[in-house]
């Protein structure tokens, strides 16, 4: 069952007696957890019907116990096991009661960074007596349409270059992505657009001075803007830190590898192959043209080479500026 099925499900009051919430994004099973533990019990029925407990202070003997007791002047019973992950044995010691769970209780099993193990019979009898949701690492090409979509369910817009923005700087981290959208929503009145503008004002992140600029100036080899941007970048090392500006090229570099090595270069197929939504395919249509597949190889290699010299290899005293202006110079030479 997908994220927002469950979620659909809760508000309307369907409710299931096992939550198997498990994998390697933990901002999901956070909301799922979270939204249980605060809506399915009024205040009253949560004094004696609600128990949060975690893996590194509990035991299977004590989940169970916790968990064939009945509801006391409620209908149900909620007991949430918060850092599961951190249980030995969690899949065999539980077994017996995901098999036949009490109908009076909601047993939530949060098992964070990992998913467990498909191919034994927990995960089947959990999934026969409740709900399994394995909740999946968001990818960097996956970013943006998921921050899009986010706003929308929102109901906010964002522009284009406030989405690009806003997924170079934040990277994967769904939490950092989720906590900065808030604030910003909570500024802006509902329906309006995300811009650039707002960003910067309100996040720190300068909308001439980013990454996300840098790989435009890159691309359409604006000599000028390029190093204005890792002029500024030098001088700001705390904000624009080296290894995040590595990581950002490195992936820019390599899709543009990718648009030159893939034959079908229809818009569709480019997408995919490329993940990145139809506005910023333009940007590597544009930037092949500047660069050939051997100058981009050459680039990721002197990418690979920096990221190495920043870290202190083959480098005594080079600061992180120079390093910065010296590689953008040897890409755009």
């Amino acid at each position: 069952m997908d994220f927002n099925t469950i979620i659909k499900n809760l508000e309307k009051n369907i409710y299931h007696p096992v939550y198997v919430l498990m994998g390697e994004e933990s901002y999901f099973i956070d909301k799922i957890s979270d939204y249980i533990a605060q809506n399915v019990l009024d205040e009253a029925e949560r004094s004696f019907n609600q128990t949060i407990l975690y893996g590194k202070d509990t035991s299977a003997d004590t989940i169970l116990t916790a968990a064939k007791r009945f509801p006391m002047m409620a209908a149900t019973q909620v007991v949430i096991v918060k850092e599961a992950q951190n249980l030995k044995d969690i899949e065999d010691e539980l077994l017996t009661y995901i098999q036949k769970p009490l109908l009076s209780t909601i047993l939530v099993i949060c098992h964070k960074y990992k998913s467990l193990d498909k191919r034994k019979k927990f995960l089947k009898a959990a999934a026969e007596k409740g709900v399994v949701f394995e909740s999946k690492k968001i990818y960097e090409n996956k970013l943006m349409p998921w921050i899009q979509a986010y706003c929308s369910s929102k109901n906010y817009k964002v522009e284009h270059k406030a989405l690009g923005m806003l997924a170079e700087f934040l990277g994967t981290d769904i939490s950092k992505v989720v906590n900065e959208l808030e604030k910003l929503m909570i500024l802006l009145p509902e329906g309006s657009t995300i811009t650039s503008t707002d960003i910067e004002k309100n996040i720190g992140i300068s909308k001439d001075f980013n990454v996300f600029e840098l790989q435009n100036a890159l691309g359409q080899k604006d000599v000028f803007k390029a190093n204005r941007i890792i002029n500024y970048f030098g001088s700001n090392p705390s904000l624009n830190p080296i290894q995040r500006t590595m990581a950002s090229l490195v992936n820019y570099f390599t899709r543009l590898l990718k648009y030159h090595l893939t034959p079908d270069k229809s818009p569709g197929n480019l997408r995919s192959v490329l993940g990145v939504q139809e506005f910023f395919l333009n940007q590597y249509i544009s930037a092949a043209r500047n660069y050939s597949p051997k100058k981009v190889v050459e680039i990721i290699s002197l990418l690979r080479e920096y990221d190495m010299k920043s870290k202190g290899i083959g480098n005594v005293s080079a600061s992180s500026g120079d390093l910065q202006r010296e590689l953008i110079f040897k890409i755009l030479h």
